[in-house]
């Protein structure tokens, strides 16, 4: 895990290799261990380290190899790193290292363009080809590390964050208006290519791309698994595919172990961290650290979920920390999250995972965590009433239970100069739906969860947050054969006993039955969710601020009915407007941007 950076010129010039630094230098909370520069010509690449396999120099960044003409920086890890740089000795290449990065090296001088097929794992990657002069950057199939891009004539910058890519200068800061649509109709996500700025662009999940000296470039998507059912799965019944999914998900825990470290769980008591934990055991790990957190109560709304975690945490004998905070850490922790964001994060629980990222990383430098079971395994509601629906009306089923807002209501409440004529939302949602290679409206939304959203979501969030501390998180539901499974799998086993049901069932065999059958949890966080007290006078100076009322992104009458009436608000919106708006005015101050 690190923080990676690089501008490359198309225009004769040479690159800012000062712009580079104050990049690498603005993601050091990434990279805490080291950190390192190369140039060669038309590119020069920067990187902080977060020290995870091979803990040596030899494994430090950029990393150079002469020989094969390469140089690499690279966020992530690779899982099957060993298994490969086994098969490339035998192919009759030398390695330096022990480290993952070099084996990513060599795959590329083995395979050229292919060898994101190869990788197993999370990753953004900026690779140098000195012979052929190019620039491949690469992300994985899933998303879970970022990778955003700044462009102007004659020159990219690429980098891990994009307040990163603010540091170094020069990006137009105006407000994205299609950005700004889809984040005030889908619980603040905006997927990628877009961000909430115009200048500033993601690269997309699955996506390899390649830049040329002289500035062409062209981007491919190397994987996208189909939503059908497969004709060699024809005759699986619902214990094969609960045997199935099982050994999947065991092969992708045991994966995430691969680390010269200790290997921790965010345990949060539900479902997903806790068949982790469970499945850790069964494989033989003795004595985990497991980490929860939990909020004061308010108004009978429970903050922790202790009563599960500890439960999980007594059967399998882990080595528990029960992390409580009261209302007094948020307020001051909001403004600290809101300076981790890559982008802007609508949901309350940012703050509880940057929270709990900072006192898990006073014990471990990796965590597995459970996020994008409910994406991948149809865990929410809104994915019960899609077994039903015929296959184009998937959009409309989904933007009723999902869609914070309507165009015509987003029309009435965002200012003039952002105002969009046409359903940027509704078309982009739509579009996805429809595409071939989802067999049921079911397969259709969940391959939007999973590939669309998810990345936007509650990856970038744990990413953004757990690395703000030099926290390396592992996402087990998230790999790629079991999200390949997944997808082949019948809807009806997913959606079955009230979502996640083949899950539930793998679940069975070892966990208690007070944890499988519980009422479905969130990350409880009672103070935001009210947004009252001193976080609501956070909230009203942020939109209320010159800086706000200049920009214009809301109605001053919109504003004011939220400020005046949150709670009635909130109940009709079923989300917390006033959170959101506020948030998104809040991250654009931290940063500065007018």
């Amino acid at each position: 895990m690190c923080g990676i950076s690089g501008e490359a010129r198309f225009d004769g010039r040479s690159p800012d290799a000062a712009a580079v630094t104050r990049m690498t230098e603005a993601m050091r909370s990434r990279g805490p261990d080291d950190e390192g520069l190369f140039a060669d010509g038309w590119v020069t690449l920067g990187h902080r380290r977060l020290t995870i396999i091979d803990l040596s120099d030899a494994g430090g960044q950029p990393m150079v190899r002469d020989d094969l003409g390469l140089a690499l920086v690279f966020n992530g890890c690779i899982y099957n790193y060993p298994e490969l740089r086994e098969e490339l000795r035998r192919a009759g290449y030398a390695f330096h290292s022990t480290s993952d990065t070099e084996v990513i090296l060599v795959a590329y001088a083995h395979w050229g363009d292919r060898f994101v097929d190869h990788l197993v794992g999370m990753f953004a990657i900026g690779l140098v080809d000195r012979v052929r002069r190019r620039l491949i950057l690469a992300r994985d199939r899933l998303g879970i590390k970022p990778l955003y891009l700044a462009e102007t004539p004659g020159r990219l910058r690429f980098a891990s964050t994009l307040p990163a890519l603010l540091r170094a200068g020069d990006v137009d800061t105006g407000i994205d208006p299609v950005a700004l649509h889809h984040y005030l109709s889908w619980h603040s996500i905006v997927p990628a290519p877009r961000t909430v700025l115009r200048g500033v662009r993601k690269l997309p999940p699955a996506t390899l791309r390649v830049i040329e000296a002289d500035g062409r470039s062209r981007e491919e998507v190397y994987w996208r698994p189909d939503y059908v059912r497969e004709p060699a799965d024809a005759g699986m019944d619902a214990g094969d595919w609960r045997a199935a999914i099982g050994d999947a998900l065991r092969a992708a825990v045991r994966r995430r172990l691969v680390a010269d470290v200790p290997v921790g769980v965010l345990l949060s008591g539900g479902l997903d961290s806790s068949l982790i934990v469970a499945l850790l055991a069964e494989a033989g790990q003795q004595h985990l650290r497991t980490f929860s957190i939990g909020f004061d109560s308010r108004d009978g709304e429970s903050g922790d979920e202790f009563h599960y975690s500890d439960l999980v945490a007594r059967a399998y004998d882990t080595d528990h920390h029960r992390i409580r905070l009261d209302d007094d850490d948020l307020v001051p922790a909001v403004r600290r999250a809101v300076l981790a964001m890559t982008e802007p994060m609508g949901s309350h629980d940012v703050v509880a995972f940057h929270l709990l990222s900072e006192q898990v990383a006073q014990h471990v430098k990796v965590a597995q965590s459970g996020q994008g079971a409910d994406e991948v395994f149809a865990g929410y509601g809104y994915h019960q009433p899609l077994v039903e629906a015929p296959r184009h009306g998937a959009a409309e089923t989904f933007a009723a239970a999902f869609f914070d807002r309507g165009h015509d209501e987003l029309r009435r409440i965002v200012g003039p100069a952002y105002a969009l004529e046409h359903d940027a939302s509704r078309d982009l949602l739509t579009g996805h739906l429809a595409a071939p290679g989802a067999q049921t409206a079911l397969d259709a939304v969940l391959r939007l969860d999973t590939h669309l959203m998810l990345p936007d979501d509650p990856v970038k969030r744990v990413d953004s947050m757990s690395m703000a501390w030099g926290l390396e998180v592992r996402t087990p539901f998230l790999d790629q054969d079991l999200v390949t499974l997944a997808a082949h799998c019948p809807p009806e086993h997913k959606v079955s006993l009230g979502g996640k049901g083949v899950l539930k069932e793998v679940a069975r065999e070892v966990l208690p039955a007070e944890v499988i059958d519980r009422p479905k949890g969130y990350f409880p966080v009672p103070a935001l969710r009210k947004v009252d007290g001193p976080v609501r006078e956070l909230v009203a100076e942020a939109l209320q601020a010159p800086v706000a009322r200049e920009r214009g992104l809301f109605r001053p009458e919109y504003v004011a009915h939220l400020l005046a009436e949150p709670d009635r608000a909130e109940a009709a919106a079923g989300s917390n407007k006033l959170w959101q708006l506020g948030l998104l005015e809040l991250w654009l101050q931290t940063h500065d941007i007018r």
